[in-house]
């Protein structure tokens, strides 16, 4: 991963197209992670998802965020698996769960050892606009024996609608970013499931742009 052009991409591209096209509307910005090993966990309805994220911390940590993205999507051609992992900073994950958990989430590991924060939509993938999917148990196996790592919940509104699944036409839309206490994965993990779906909820209630989540 160039540090640089990662720096550059995000001060440059993206922090500008998402001040000036979104009217975010940001929820207890101080409750992210300041360092790792950590995890964001967020719901994910758009690509802009992992953008906005990014965009919330300083440039000079920007190289420290790691979005964990689908291997069969971000790596499908050389040019954008250059650029996933170059200027992004991707760490790709097979959906295809060939391979046995410890190698499935290797490169999460190493990323979490070496004290970068992860992002992770545990959907698994981009859902409807204003609706949370059931969430994938992947989580609690990474997180598996890591007393270390706490998660910080993540409820995104509006950017689905921003930036729609299947377009490459960004609208301007107001949207939300509300970021919750970060909290341990439990040995439990259909409890900490059960409980991380209670918190987007719960945050989902503070949303400006809608009044609730569908479930």
């Amino acid at each position: 991963m160039n540090r640089m052009l990662k720096i550059l991409f995000f001060g440059l591209v993206v922090r500008p197209i998402v001040l000036l096209a979104l009217g975010l509307n940001i929820g207890n910005r101080v409750k992210l992670p300041r360092g790792g090993p950590a995890v964001i966990a967020a719901n994910h309805n758009s690509h802009l998802d992992t953008m906005v994220l990014m965009s919330l911390y300083p440039l000079k940590m920007v190289h420290l965020i790691r979005p964990v993205a689908a291997e069969e999507y971000f790596m499908k051609n050389k040019a954008l698996a250059w650029f996933s992992l170059n200027v992004i900073g991707v760490i790709p994950l097979s959906r295809m769960f060939s391979k046995d958990v410890d190698q499935l989430f290797a490169g999460c590991r190493s990323a979490l050892d070496a004290g970068d924060i992860l992002i992770i939509f545990p959907e698994g993938s981009r859902g409807q606009p204003g609706k949370i999917t059931k969430l994938k148990r992947g989580l609690c196996y990474l997180l598996q024996g890591r007393k270390d790592t706490l998660v910080t919940p993540v409820v995104m509104h509006g950017l689905g609608k921003a930036l729609p699944k299947g377009e490459a036409l960004l609208v301007p839309f107001n949207c939300d970013v509300i970021i919750g206490d970060s909290i341990a994965v439990s040995d439990d993990s259909k409890g900490f499931m059960n409980n991380l779906s209670e918190v987007f909820e719960n945050l989902a209630q503070q949303c400006l742009t809608g009044s609730h989540y569908e479930n």
